[in-house]
């Protein structure tokens, strides 16, 4: 049994090392929503990976420009795998689903999980102090 759980956590640690890891600004972020307001939302379906099919308002960015590790510019198509790491200057952390954050001139607002509808939170753009953002390879698609 132990070696079954070694065996797993090993399968995962490689899976979630094997990531790339990109980067946002706040500023980067409210640009791109610049031009995103309630209307231009669209509604999705995604499957998950056992077939479990979800409807949900997505935000219509198809590309999300920003940077790698050593500040080159980079892209990443947004799809629902798509994951956004928020450390606030406070130290907090916050996870979200790219396609399910929302932004205003002040505010970021989004989902934490597609399954429960409560599960989400506001930050102030100003207390962010990085964002990181990578494909966690989630077996989700859009249909």
């Amino acid at each position: 049994m132990i070696m079954k759980n070694l065996a797993l956590a090993s399968i995962v640690y490689v899976l979630f090392t094997s990531c790339t890891t990109y980067y946002l600004t706040a500023d980067s972020l409210r640009s791109q929503f610049s031009s995103i307001d309630s209307t231009k939302l669209k509604m999705v379906t995604v499957r998950g990976p056992i077939g479990t099919k979800y409807n949900y308002l997505a935000n219509p960015i198809v590309e999300i420009r920003c940077s790698d590790k050593n500040g080159n510019q980079a892209s990443l198509v947004n799809a629902p795998s798509v994951e956004m790491r928020v450390t606030q200057k406070n130290g907090k952390k916050t996870i979200f689903y790219f396609d399910r954050i929302f932004v205003t001139d002040s505010v970021l607002y989004g989902f934490q999980s597609r399954f429960i509808s409560s599960l989400h939170k506001t930050i102030r753009l100003s207390d962010i102090k990085k964002i990181e953002i990578q494909d966690g390879k989630k077996n989700f698609h859009y249909e």
